[in-house]
């Protein structure tokens, strides 16, 4: 079974390769010498490297306290989560399933072999607690495939404890910068290791140029929405949380710019990545919506003084909570499947070769304002229908469907941000306060169905419904507030859209 542990370290260099005293840096009382440990680390990977294109590390190793397979996602500079799993020949399905998104159908093969003496200190406080460990590594690099060489270096690397203070790494750096040593260029052993026995040694590919055309600023949007849904899909496995609903949201701003931006892309060859998108929203829909219910029925429960919750409310809603922890698991099914991985690779080609109309390769000012308004003007319609309708499910219904096309317009705004400035920043900003508000009122209206449910199965078992009832109402009267505060909400947002 895989478990996970935050990694936080720093990596210097030192001409001399030693490693200064560091007794006395703040807390540090003493320094253990623990001597030297062999390690022996291959690194995986597909042969046009995808892990290392997005700073992923799959190795296997031998040596050390904690050999097996070790899978490490960047978090922060500095900061990485390693996955760890048992020592075997092969790469654990459980690993293998965090980086399926990046690699699909491609195999991991060795790549790099990297064998370290480590020469290893313990810092300790007063009382003899651990606070980090140094290291001088030596360490020899084996490229594995292709005509690659080897490398030779040393390097020095300080990780703190778990549960230490981060502050500690700060004042050690200090003193080992004065002492001539500096950080070192390389994020990972990995990256230096292929930088240095590479054939060519070119390094990586530049960064894409700033986007010119109505294609370029279209395109870049849409490849951010690519790149985060392969990142996020490791983090909806773990259930990280918020992990599915950035996913989820990823996934609906793709499908919008394929939907908003038809004069750019042309929708007869994106019609029908657009629809996979939709059926890939509606499944990570599924676990992020019973998670929000859950946490708003729970709340209000929660407030009630204990004299109104009549018989077991809160044991109802937990089992019905757990009734749909389920969706996880099929969540997971859902990214192991072929659809999902072909939906991926729909983007992947998309982008490589996209199907352009003429107006890409126009000056992006005039051509993104256009459709960003095309979508106003449709909210526009979908807003006045909802607010001239009375209270009740066909205003529901209008306002739902009005919140959708309110997302539609943001992510349209989002996209063509960068060539209008500052009217396509207010107008995010309009449109995301208006789909907070008519989200929160969509909640109470999923939120009243599920308490109907709620209370006829109590009725049928002879359980009283008062309580039931009392949450019903408070959430007819949050609806109706939110209601009223619409029109309000509604005359800014047209500001923004106007101006």
């Amino acid at each position: 079974m895989a478990d996970a542990k935050r990694e936080i370290e720093r990596k210097y260099e030192s001409d001399d390769g030693g490693l200064p005293d560091l007794t006395g840096v703040g807390p540090v009382a003493s320094v253990l010498d623990r001597g030297l440990v062999e390690l022996d680390a291959t690194y995986y990977d597909t042969t046009d490297e995808r892990l290392a294109a997005a700073s992923l590390t799959l190795r296997r190793r031998t040596g050390g306290s904690d050999a097996g397979w070790h899978l490490k996602f960047p978090v922060a500079p500095g900061v990485r989560d390693e996955i760890r799993a048992p020592l075997g020949d092969t790469v654990p399905e459980q690993i293998a399933a965090l980086v399926r998104s990046r690699v699909r159908d491609r195999a991991l093969v060795p790549l790099v072999r990297l064998r370290s003496a480590r020469d290893v200190r313990h810092l300790l406080d007063a009382r003899g607690t651990l606070l980090a460990e140094a290291s001088v590594d030596t360490v020899t690099a084996e490229r594995l495939t292709g005509p690659g060489g080897t490398a030779r270096w040393t390097e020095i690397e300080v990780e703190l404890a778990d549960d230490g203070d981060p502050a500690l790494l700060d004042r050690l750096e200090k003193r080992l910068r004065a002492a001539g040593v500096r950080p070192s260029a390389a994020p990972s052993k990995l990256a230096r290791a292929l930088a240095e026995t590479a054939p060519d040694r070119t390094g990586r590919p530049a960064a894409p140029a700033a986007p010119e055309t109505a294609g370029d600023h279209v395109l870049a949007y849409l490849r951010a929405q690519r790149d985060a849904l392969v990142a996020l899909d490791p983090a909806v496995r773990r259930g990280i949380p918020d992990s599915v609903h950035r996913m989820r949201v990823a996934t609906r701003r793709a499908r919008s710019t394929l939907r908003t931006f038809t004069g750019v892309l042309d929708r007869a060859v994106t019609g029908p990545v657009g629809a996979e998108l939709k059926w890939l929203a509606g499944e990570l829909g599924t676990e992020r919506d019973q998670e929000v219910l859950a946490d708003r029925l729970t709340t209000a429960l929660d407030a009630l003084p204990p004299a109104l919750v009549a018989g077991p409310v809160p044991e109802r809603l937990t089992a019905w909570a757990e009734a749909r922890r389920g969706a996880h698991a099929h969540l997971t099914g859902v990214l192991d499947s072929r659809r999902y991985l072909a939906l991926l690779d729909a983007l992947d080609a998309l982008l490589d070769d996209p199907p352009l109309r003429r107006a890409a390769g126009r000056k992006p000012k005039k051509t993104l304002a256009k459709a960003v308004r095309k979508d106003e003007r449709k909210l526009t319609a979908l807003m006045e229908h909802a607010l001239a309708l009375p209270p009740g499910q066909e205003r529901d219904r209008a306002l739902h469907e009005a919140r959708k096309k309110a997302k539609r317009t943001r992510y349209a705004a989002e996209a063509a941000t960068e060539a209008l400035g500052a009217p396509a920043r207010a107008l995010t900003k309009a449109m995301k306060g208006l789909t907070t508000l008519l989200g929160d009122h969509q909640d109470s209206v999923m939120a009243r169905r599920v308490l109907r449910e709620l209370a006829a199965v109590a009725h049928a078992a002879g359980e009283s419904a008062f309580t039931y009832g009392l949450l019903y109402g408070g959430q007819e009267s949050h609806a109706a507030r939110l209601e009223a505060e619409l029109p309000g909400r509604w005359k800014e947002a047209g500001t923004a859209l106007s101006g």
